[in-house]
């Protein structure tokens, strides 16, 4: 019975993180227990337990006459690990941009109209999900196996503090898209590595300046 309940509460930890992360669940979100167990199907024990884990991690804070909600972004933290970001995946698609292949491309193409299909139905959860395929495509091709690393490693630090900046500056999401498709006319068309590396660099900025502005 208790390995179990340990599963299902796995279950509802893991729903609720990925929402969270992912933006379903923004900061200040109200967790409702009750609707959260009906959406898995289980008991409000287990979503219980699930919720008192993740206020001990630090992603949910219990608020008086309000109860469990999502805590606040470290905005700090968010800011500076994007500004990091902006700098290596800037070198990396530039070092990328020689490896690139014509079915690579296009995959990124495909990639972006669906970040644009998910946009137009609020799908945000989705949109940040191939947003990071889009960039890791990119990355992937580098041929620089630490840098590859390292750029994985803020992104999981950007999860951690949700910092998938869409969430909090819609608008963003918008621009994004169109910047997407230059960056892969810069890479079909095999522009100078450091034109491709400032324009990756910016757009990485860019969503810094957007959140600070929102």
């Amino acid at each position: 019975m208790e390995s179990k309940t340990k599963n299902k509460t796995q279950i509802a930890y893991e729903y609720i993180l990925s929402r969270i992360e992912n933006g379903v669940y923004g900061p200040g979100y109200r967790i409702v227990i009750d609707q959260i167990a009906r959406e898995l199907s289980l008991s409000s024990i287990p979503v219980r337990e699930a919720i008192r884990q993740l206020e001990a991690e630090g992603w949910i804070q219990y608020k008086p006459y309000t109860g469990a909600v999502v805590s606040n972004i470290n905005e700090k933290e968010y800011l500076e690990t994007l500004s990091v970001l902006a700098v290596l995946e800037g070198y990396a698609t530039a070092l990328s941009s020689s490896n690139m292949k014509e079915g690579t491309i296009e995959q990124l193409a495909k990639l972006n109209k669906k970040m644009e299909q998910a946009l137009q139905e609020f799908d945000f959860e989705q949109f940040s999900e191939l947003n990071y395929e889009f960039h890791a495509l990119i990355y992937e091709h580098c041929g620089n196996t630490y840098l590859e690393e390292q750029i994985k490693q803020i992104w999981q630090r950007m999860k951690r503090i949700r910092a998938y900046g869409f969430t909090f500056v819609p608008q963003r999401a918008k621009e994004s898209i169109k910047e997407h498709e230059e960056i892969i006319r810069l890479l079909k068309e095999q522009a100078p590595r450091n034109e491709i590396e400032g324009f990756v660099r910016q757009h990485k900025l860019n969503t810094v300046e957007a959140f600070k502005n929102r």
